[in-house]
């Protein structure tokens, strides 16, 4: 059955139209990675879409219909794939985890990471992230004192990181409070790198190696080491107590590493530990700095913020309560709407299987597809006041819903099977970090925002987010 059933003749890849561009390269020269939203939303706001963009001998459709997304995310791994291209460089990189694995290989990893992240693991873990997001608090409240303007990109990567290494595999490395010398800071350039390579015609980086790419692999042998590490100790902590369940996400991969049919080896559990470290520390936050973005300059917001933090937390600094973070629905709803107008993915990229209808479009099998996300969030025909940040419009139990209101065009967390199987981690550390921000601050960026890029590194984030925090308490 394909995505959407013509009753139109078909048209071909021939047919679409497309970008301007130069005999043979064709767009090539366009291709900005880290602005390659940026152009292709461009090109959809010029052109009727879909549209087909020609990278040399590469020919990539381009669509922005949300309901075809959403069939196509439903229809993987079946149907779908991501790019080959995607795998072929997270694999080369040691990365080639749950978030890229395809197939056969993909199936025993999703099922460990989603046990390891599912929300009824959460209760005994709040401890850990309390003390976690308790650091974070006094590391701000230090700034706010002295006066000094705090570079949130930093401060929020290394927070999820702790975080992500506290629950997964069962150490906290405390970034928040390390020199600059942090596993964070190694992390930092791969993402960049992935995008860069991805958006490449062809892998030069494997016959000649630029300055960056040299500096990718001394980052690489560094995290590969870190990972390495992490893996050892865990084994020794399980050979000292064989008779204990397993802790964590990563003491349940090296068990079920060890069954004889388990499908998994330890190039993968190598690969799920970066993938999860990638991924802990990057999307959350952003996430979370987009919506410091909008936060800082609305008061208002801020204030409603401290008095919804008030109610729950009575006279405590940070959510106390696991049972407490179900009521900080505001706080979620202040970042869904940050990123449906700065998503953090506003591209999904997937290869069909075999040949396909989308919508009155013949695609050949293995054609390169891109959907660009944000078009559709900001159509008024499916949200109202598109253009502007209303959080309320994402708490529907609350006074009177905000319409048209079309959740189906929203999609930063993906559908179907592969489902981002750490939005639930990620829905708790952004309530956890917001309400205890708004409880004991207020803050305004200490630039305009004019001079804030989005920047795409696989994910969308800011070129930065300097901000200024006064204490509430004075």
């Amino acid at each position: 059955m394909n995505a959407a059933t013509a009753t139109v003749p078909l048209r071909t890849l021939a047919d679409l139209p497309r970008p301007r561009g130069l005999p043979l390269i064709g767009n090539l020269l366009s291709i900005d990675p880290p602005r390659l939203h940026q152009v292709l939303e461009a090109w959809a706001a010029e052109l009727p879409t879909p549209f087909l963009v020609k990278v040399a001998h590469l020919d990539i459709a381009v669509f922005t219909d949300p309901e075809l997304s959403q069939t196509i995310l439903r229809e993987r791994p079946d149907r779908y794939r991501r790019p080959v291209n995607v795998e072929g460089v997270l694999a080369e990189m040691g990365a080639n985890g749950v978030f890229s694995a395809e197939g056969a290989a993909w199936k025993p990893q999703r099922r460990l990471v989603m046990q390891a992240l599912a929300a009824t693991n959460f209760r005994s873990f709040h401890p850990t992230l309390q003390a976690i997001t308790e650091r974070l608090l006094r590391r701000w409240q230090r700034a706010a004192d002295a006066g000094e303007v705090v570079e949130m990109t930093h401060d929020l990567v290394r927070y999820t990181v702790d975080v992500t290494c506290a629950l997964v595999f069962g150490e906290d490395p405390n970034t928040l409070e390390q020199g600059e010398d942090v596993i964070q800071n190694h992390l930092a350039l791969i993402f960049p790198s992935i995008m860069r390579r991805v958006s490449m015609p062809w892998p030069y980086w494997r016959y000649v190696k630029l300055p960056r790419d040299r500096a990718l692999d001394k980052a690489l042998a560094v995290v590969h080491r870190y990972v390495h590490d992490l893996i050892a100790r865990a084994r020794e902590r399980r050979a000292a107590h064989p008779e204990q369940e397993p802790q964590n996400l990563l003491e349940g991969m090296l068990a079920e590493r060890e069954k004889p049919d388990s499908g998994l080896s330890d190039d993968d559990v190598a690969a799920n530990v970066l993938t999860l470290l990638l991924a802990g520390e990057d999307t959350t936050a952003h996430t979370l700095n987009w919506t410091l973005y909008f936060l800082a300059a609305d008061r208002a917001l801020q204030d409603r913020g401290f008095a919804e933090a008030q109610q729950v937390f009575g006279e405590a600094r940070v959510c106390p309560q696991h049972e407490d973070v179900k009521h900080l629905d505001f706080f979620e709803a202040l970042a869904t709407e940050a990123t449906r107008l700065k998503p953090i993915v506003p591209i999904n990229s997937v290869q069909p299987l075999q040949d396909v209808v989308l919508g009155d479009v013949a695609v050949p099998a293995y054609t390169r597809i891109m959907f660009l996300n944000r078009p559709s969030m900001l159509d008024a025909a499916r949200f109202a006041q598109p253009q502007t940040y209303l959080p309320d419009r994402w708490l529907r139990n609350r006074g009177t819903p905000v319409e048209p209101h079309e959740t189906r065009a929203y999609v930063q967390f993906g559908a179907g099977p592969r489902v981002c199987p750490g939005r639930y981690l990620a829905g708790v550390e952004i309530r956890q970090v917001l309400s205890m921000l708004l409880r004991n601050f207020t803050l305004e960026l200490a630039v305009d925002r004019s001079q804030i890029r989005e920047v795409m590194a696989f994910a969308m984030t800011p070129s930065a987010m300097p901000v200024r925090l006064k204490r509430r308490d004075g």
